[in-house]
């Protein structure tokens, strides 16, 4: 009884050789897994981080803002400005359509964190605007 037995010892081998198997596949399946969830990571950095260019300068901001402002059409739609530390609030109440079309089509198509939007008619050719602008 004092001697092993050399089927025990080789049942004992490849039960081992099964066990750490079954833990490589495991470690692999987990590393893809990984890998995966790396990507994806990478993928939202990319995007944020080109968000945060787009959005983010806020003196970038304030200067278009300042320009689309000035511009000539909008001179007589006498457009409130206030700056916030947070963004601006640009509001006016009696915006002809010309004026709002093309405040609009300036802002919508540009790079601005539009937070708020509240358009209200006044008649046929008049509207009021209240739109808040964040950085």
């Amino acid at each position: 009884m004092n001697r092993v037995n050399p089927i025990h010892v080789g049942v004992l081998l490849v039960a081992l050789l099964a066990f750490f198997g079954l833990q490589l596949s495991i470690a692999k399946e987990d590393l893809k897994n990984e890998q995966f969830l790396y990507q994806e990571t990478l993928g939202l950095a990319t995007q944020l981080q080109g968000l945060t260019v787009a959005y983010g300068d806020k003196n970038a901001v304030k200067k278009s803002i300042e320009t689309l402002l000035n511009n000539s059409s909008l001179k007589s739609a006498n457009i409130e400005r206030k700056t916030t530390a947070s963004g601006i609030v640009l509001a006016s109440n009696g915006l002809d359509k010309t004026a709002l079309n093309f405040l609009m089509s300036k802002v919508l198509n540009g790079s601005y964190n539009v937070a708020s939007l509240e358009i209200k008619r006044i008649d046929d050719k008049r509207a009021s605007l209240k739109m808040e602008i964040k950085w």
